[in-house]
Formats: C-alpha cells, structure tokens, sequence
C-alpha cells in the first residue's frame, strides 16, 4: 500500500506501508541505534514524534513483552528503510508489522532513509505528516506546516500515570492526601516518590534492583503531598515534549529541593534545571541513539551513553553559583549533567538506565542510592 511521507519545508518521500492503511502526523526525528526498536517505539519521551530509525534493517529479532518501556507504543508513527516480516529470535512472540498494527501506528519502509536523516540534521527537527490516505503531495505539504510546533508544548498529560501505585504493581485507587499516606504505609526499608512524566520501566527496575521501594505518582501530585511523605529520595523521570511548558512541575520540584536528595533524567533534568532558575532550549535536531560520547568531569571519563531528547539546559543561565558542571556533550558541547551540592541533587541528560544501549552510566544509580542512604 503506497504511503506518502511530507516535511513543512517540502520535502516528499514515497514508501510503503507495512502495517495497514493509517496517517500520522507529529515532529519527524531520527534515531541512530542499531538495535532496540521496541524499547524505542514504547518511550513515552517520544509522544507526539514520528521516528525514522538510520540503521536499514527493522523487525529482523521480532519482539516481546519483557523489552516494553512502558504501558505500549507511544511513538506516532514508525518509518523504516525494510521492515523484516520473518523474525528470528529464539525471544521472539510476534512480528513488528503485527505489534505496530495492533497499537493502531502506523509503518512505513521503502523510503530513503539517509535522506530524510540529512535533510533533518541540516534543517532540524520538523513537523511532518505520513498517510496512505491523502496522496497529494501539495496536500500533505500545507497540513504539515499547520502542525503545532514542539516548543510550548506540554506532552506529559499524555503520557503520566492517572494514579499513584508501587512499582510493579497494579496502580492504587486514591490520588487524595489520606490515601496517598496509607499507599505509602504499605511499605518498609529505603522509600523514593518517581514523578512520571513519562517514565521509562528501566528506569524503575533500577531502583528497585537496588533495594529502593518505588512510589509512581502523576505528574501533578502537589509537592506538599509528596513532602508530607518524608520520602528518602526523589526520583524525577523522562518524558516528552517542552519542559518550559510543564511549569506545574518546575513549581513542585523547586519546592521539594533541599529537603531529600533528588535525581533527575532527561526531562526530569530539564525539570530540575528550569527549577534552580535555568533556561532550555530546542537543539537543532536533537540527540537520539545509543552512541552518545559524553564527558564526566568528576571521573575524567568518556561515557557512550544512550539518549532521546529534543531540548537542553543552558547553564550559564542558572543563577546560583553553587551548581556544577558534571558532564557535557562530545559531540555539541551541550550540558548532559549538573549537581547542587548543597541541595544534594543531581540530574543527567541522558540515560543511564539504557533500554536500549551501553550501560556505562549506570553507576549513577548507585550513587544516587548512597544518596539515599545517608538521608
């Protein structure tokens, strides 16, 4: 079935899709990982974005339940140079045509690839639309340009938990103050609240792996709330969209700094960046793979770490000169980690929870568990 790929500064691919008649629309971006596409398509960080993957071959090892990163596909639509339809993987309990089928997204293959990754790193990220239904290129052309732009806007309700519950169990009914506080008397030993702003499973198997109890709460869960709780930690997660636009969640993590040790990834960095009085920004393109080169000043160590995120912290607009630079960007130069000493938070830009990719940064686990530790 013929599908039509369209970029706001004109550009137009021809493809095929393999999952079905479908159009989707959203901020055309490219990932550069080799492997991993299910954990890919199922980060909520990628809500609101069609994903075009630079390595040729998708689909080829199948996929499973056990490599979800979240409830179920987020991405908005899926473009593949060949998507193999007979995978081969002892792991494998479907197809990738079949599991984007039936999450209702749509795929498309056949189209160049490497153009469509030229094209967005020379111009940026762009609003696009794919369908099989509207063909006409002019078309597609003028309704991608209509999109609404990525910066302002506030994906997180989209993708947060509607309910607090403990990780890996089912969400809890309540969301008030009492059932909150009788949630959080179920458990005992080292207790942490994780903000879901869209969060990453692998992210909290880590902390659990660590001996940490984790408490979900949505996105909006008041900061009083959470500090009533006098948790030993929190955790503040990935997620999509403009972290200048969840100004709810800069309001609460600026009102729980100091009073427990925090860790913040990706958005969750933004967050905490925006909260000490920082500034983001829209990178030209982004950083989406798993071969990400970045520096750790308090090591002097390279780390390849694996990342998706659109924006970034500029850190000579944070005012208060106690933080620090821990880690930047190889390739841009762009800041991937800060700590407070003072406030004991810290955040990096990237993931050091993998899912997919290298798992050189998950040291940061621990320390933020030594953190804990000492509260």
């Amino acid at each position: 079935m013929k599908a039509l790929l369209a970029l706001e500064d004109g550009l137009v691919l021809w493809g095929r899709s393999f999952t079905g008649a479908g159009e989707c629309s959203g901020e055309v971006v490219f990932n550069t990982a080799m492997t991993g596409y299910q954990e890919v398509l199922t980060d909520p960080s990628y809500k609101g974005q069609i994903v075009t993957m630079t390595y040729p071959l998708m689909g080829n090892y199948g996929v499973n339940p056990e490599d979800l990163e979240s409830r179920g596909v987020q991405v908005e639509g899926f473009v593949v140079k060949e998507c193999h339809p007979y995978p081969s993987n002892w792991r494998a309990q479907g197809n990738l045509a079949d599991y984007l089928k039936a999450a209702g997204k749509l795929g498309v293959e056949g189209l160049d690839t490497r153009a469509i990754t030229k094209r967005l790193r020379e111009a940026g990220a762009m609003r696009g639309l794919v369908s099989t239904e509207d063909l006409d290129p002019a078309s597609l052309v003028r309704r991608a340009r209509e999109l609404p732009s990525m910066e302002g806007l506030d994906l997180v309700p989209l993708v947060t938990c509607a309910l607090p519950y403990w990780w890996p169990e089912a969400p809890a009914a309540g969301g008030e103050a009492s059932d909150l506080a009788a949630l959080w008397a179920e458990k005992r030993g080292k207790k942490v609240v994780l903000y879901d702003y869209g969060v990453k499973y692998n992210i909290i198997r880590c902390l659990n792996e660590r001996g940490l109890e984790v408490l979900v709460v949505p996105a909006t869960i008041p900061a009083a709330m959470v500090l009533a709780l006098k948790p030993d930690g929190v955790v503040l997660s990935n997620g999509p969209g403009d972290p200048a636009a969840v100004t709810y969640a800069v309001d609460n993590v600026r009102q729980c700094l100091g009073a427990q040790p925090m860790f913040g990834i990706c958005l969750g960095h933004q967050i905490l960046g925006l909260a000490l009085g920082g500034r983001t920004f829209k990178l030209k393109f982004g950083h989406r793979g798993a071969n990400q080169p970045v520096k750790n000043f308090v090591s002097a160590r390279v780390e390849i770490t694996s990342q998706n995120h659109g924006f970034a912290v500029d850190l000579d607009s944070i005012p208060d000169p106690a933080v620090e630079l821990t880690h930047v960007n190889l390739n841009d130069g762009t800041l991937e980690g800060l700590r407070h000493p003072g406030l004991r938070a810290f955040s990096v830009q990237y993931h050091p929870e993998a899912s997919p990719g290298p798992h050189d940064a998950d040291y940061l686990f621990d320390e933020f568990l030594e953190m804990v530790g000492k509260s």
